[in-house]
């Protein structure tokens, strides 16, 4: 496995993991790669220093950013209203004054991320994990 640090065309930076470099040609291809920021498939590999062999110490372990992300959910879904499907109509609603100002979550396409980026709409794509580990 190799981690590359990425770039979309808005300059949002993050990173991914692939098996190969070729794995990373086929899906940035293919468009299968967005940024989790705006959702655009328009990305690259960013300049990235090499990574050095380090102490862990410090550093969450997959289980805790699971179990991190876990309780983060809890807490969206009982503090935050589930709007589905009509996740960007209800954020330009309230972005505009239509509606009122409430925490929302629900599902967007990548067009529709891009979309309310576009229009400054300030949103984050949360990683959702699995309710189990099977």
């Amino acid at each position: 496995m190799i981690v590359f640090q990425l770039r979309c065309a808005g300059e949002h930076e993050f990173e991914a993991w692939f098996r190969d470099n070729a794995a990373f040609d086929a899906q940035s291809r293919a468009g299968k790669i967005d940024c989790p920021e705006c959702g655009d498939t328009h990305v690259e590999k960013a300049v990235m220093a090499p990574r050095v062999a380090r102490s862990r110490k410090g550093e969450p372990s997959p289980a805790e950013l699971r179990k991190a992300l876990v309780e983060m959910r809890k807490q969206i879904e009982a503090n935050c209203e589930n709007v589905g499907d009509r996740f960007a109509e209800e954020a330009r609603r309230i972005h505009y004054g239509e509606a009122e100002k409430r925490g929302i979550y629900g599902e967007a396409t990548n067009d529709d991320a891009k979309s309310l980026a576009e229009e400054g709409i300030e949103f984050a794509r949360i990683p959702w994990p699995a309710r189990t580990d099977a």
